[in-house]
């Protein structure tokens, strides 16, 4: 038979690929793969939503750098952002280890106090989960079960042309926050004497090691009467997430540089330390786990003086999807994130 290379497909070919050849045989499964969680109905009054996500160290961390605590907190919070991406609330979460012997017993622990305090902030349950030994380190993998109310559910599927786009917080730390460990880490390796250059680093460094699911947009949104017409969280960089939207609502979208929200160390330590544009960090970096959005223009005016969203752009009858630069110039918006299965990964 012909051999077909993983990279050349990637990530989201073989999650197209798999999602082709899947059939869902039950009429409670409402919404499959395709979205950031699965929506499976339940009752008349609320839906039930699940998502998984699994962390793989040397993937998606290094334990030279990364403490077991925040490991264990960010490990919750990526999934019940799913949730949130949703226009949901995570209640429950089971919780499954592939550990080598190379742990400790107060190394699981260290571990676990990080997933109990990312519990007792997003108010989820902690349920059940399978542990097992590994042969290459750790594995992380957690299941997150939430809800909504149907009508409140909201989809990466239902942007429409002239939808305003908008964005949670700020972007590209978390990619900035990678770079300065990892630049650490190469220092550590060649000199084990020295001290960690990470004065004035705090905000970028957290970003990478305990990011925060933005819950709090979903409560606000509510309060405010708001409805998303599209939502995701970015997890694999903005422009990713935008093509996500745009593709799976059938819009366009024009995206502007001078709109995307950047924090200020985000931006002096890109520039001054790597060298790197930091809207490049934004659009390509991943793992902010902010939330990005569609509105109805109707809706902007209940929402234009949040201190913590930005009106980064609006969507298009065109299908294309293009970035405006803050020369003024129109380039189309590629994604450039992670590839799971580039040889030597």
């Amino acid at each position: 038979m012909p051999r077909t290379e993983l990279s050349q497909i990637g990530e989201f070919g073989l999650i197209d690929r798999i999602k082709a050849n899947t059939k869902l045989l039950n009429a409670t499964s409402l919404k499959g793969i395709g979205d950031d969680a699965a929506v499976i109905q339940t009752s008349t009054d609320f839906h039930q939503l699940i998502s998984t996500d699994m962390l793989v160290e040397n993937i998606h961390f290094d334990l030279s750098f990364h403490p077991l605590q925040h490991l264990g907190y960010k490990a919750v919070a990526v999934n019940v952002s799913d949730i949130a991406a949703m226009n949901g609330i995570a209640e429950q979460i089971t919780m499954s280890l592939a550990i080598s012997n190379r742990f400790s017993v107060e190394a699981v622990d260290a571990l676990y106090q990080g997933v109990f305090a990312a519990c007792q902030d997003y108010k989820v349950d902690l349920i059940g989960g399978d542990v097992t030994s590994s042969m290459s380190g750790l594995i992380i993998s957690i299941a997150v079960i939430g809800k909504a109310k149907p009508e409140q559910i909201v989809y990466r599927s239902g942007a429409k042309s002239g939808d305003i786009l908008c964005v949670t917080g700020d972007l590209g730390g978390a990619y900035v926050g990678l770079q300065i460990l990892q630049r650490e880490k190469v220092e550590f390796l060649a000199n084990p004497k020295m001290q960690p250059k990470l004065e004035g680093r705090a905000y970028t460094v957290g970003r990478q090691l305990k990011p925060k699911a933005r819950t709090d947009i979903i409560y606000e949104l509510a309060e405010l009467q708001v409805k998303p017409t599209s939502m995701i969280d970015i997890s694999d960089g903005l422009a990713s997430e935008i093509l996500h939207i745009a593709t799976q609502s059938g819009v366009g979208v024009m995206l502007y540089e001078d709109k995307i929200p950047i924090d200020r160390e985000t931006y002096e330590v890109a520039i001054n330390d790597f060298k790197l544009v930091p809207s490049v960090c934004a659009l390509n970096g991943g793992e902010d786990y902010e939330l990005l959005f569609t509105i109805n223009q109707k809706d902007y005016e209940k929402i234009k003086n949040h201190d913590e969203i930005s009106f980064i752009g609006y969507t298009t009858e065109d299908k294309s999807v293009n970035l405006i630069t803050s020369g003024g110039q129109k380039v189309p918006i590629t994604a450039q994130g992670w590839n799971h299965f580039k040889p030597g990964n």
